[in-house]
């Protein structure tokens, strides 16, 4: 059976092969169902897997939207670097998580404990301590720690209210906005690189 999503490898074991299969269900399940009322047989029927396939490959429905919620960020951080700038990788981004806003909508909705925004918070942080480290040869002072923290976090309060209230701005718009909510040291920093915008 193809790859249900072009967007991830084609050199995949068959266990990951399945894992996509029911992820590609789950979202389809999700066009008309709330993730709190899709039962694991929904998923299995729909794509024509055991229950046992299901329960051999997640705990349940949580531990496969887990699972496609940290693909989907991984992929939507690796479209993030293919940016020249900071402005072009957020708009990249926000593009793809576009593309799969039905999940991201629903994922961000049932995270009751918030794990899905802390571990995209983890992953934007990284990224970014990464590319100051890169672009300064070291590592961020305490200071701009503390000053890129803070805007994480602030981003992925937006980022969840962009996705959960209908993305009314686009990608380029939601990137704008961030840039301009940028600490000035921060900005500076970025701006002394030619890495912003």
């Amino acid at each position: 059976m193809n790859h249900p999503d072009p967007e991830f490898p084609e050199q995949l074991t068959r266990s990951e092969k399945t894992k996509y299969r029911l992820a590609q269900s789950m979202k389809e399940c999700m066009k008309t169902t709330s993730v709190d009322s899709i039962t694991v047989r929904q998923i299995t029927e729909h794509c024509h897997l055991t229950r046992q396939t299901f329960y051999r490959n997640f705990l349940d429905k949580y531990d496969l939207i887990n699972w496609y919620f940290d693909k989907l960020l991984l992929k939507s951080f690796e479209h993030m670097g293919r940016g020249k700038t900071i402005s072009e990788g957020l708009e990249k981004k926000f593009t793809y998580i576009a593309k799969e806003q039905l999940f991201f909508a629903a994922a961000f909705r049932y995270d009751s404990q918030n794990s899905l925004r802390e571990h995209d918070f983890q992953l934007i942080f990284q990224f970014y301590q990464d590319l100051i480290r890169e672009k300064t040869g070291q590592n961020p002072t305490e200071e701009m720690q503390f000053l890129l923290e803070m805007y994480c976090q602030g981003s992925i309060a937006m980022t969840v209210k962009w996705v959960l209230c209908g993305m009314e701005q686009s990608p380029a718009e939601l990137s704008d906005l961030l840039i301009q909510a940028m600490p000035a040291k921060l900005s500076l920093l970025f701006e002394q690189h030619d890495i912003l915008d």
